[in-house]
C-alpha cells in the first residue's frame, strides 16, 4: 500500500522531534540495577514461554514455601 501525500503530512509540526537535542535517558542506569536476568534450562523455558510467565510461577512457589512449616519446626 503506498501512502499519499496526505498520509506523509498527517504529522502535525509541534510533533516533530529534533532528535539532536536528545539525552540519554538518566534512569536507564538505575533501571539496569533493578533487573536481574538469570538463564532457565531449555525444558523448562518451553513451559515458561513469557518472562511474566516465569514471574508469576515464582511468586506463586514463594508463597507456598512461605506458609509451608519448616523442617526445624516439625521437630
Amino acid at each position: 500500500m503506498k501512502m499519499s501525500k496526505i498520509d506523509k503530512d498527517e504529522l502535525k509540526p509541534h510533533y516533530d522531534f529534533d532528535y539532536s537535542k536528545a539525552k540519554p535517558n538518566r534512569f536507564a542506569e538505575k533501571y539496569k540495577k533493578m533487573i536481574m536476568h538469570v538463564g532457565i534450562a531449555p525444558d523448562i523455558a518451553d513451559d515458561f514461554p513469557t518472562e511474566e510467565s516465569v514471574n508469576d510461577a515464582l511468586r506463586e512457589y514463594l508463597k507456598i514455601i512461605k506458609r509451608a512449616p519448616t523442617e526445624t519446626a516439625r521437630s
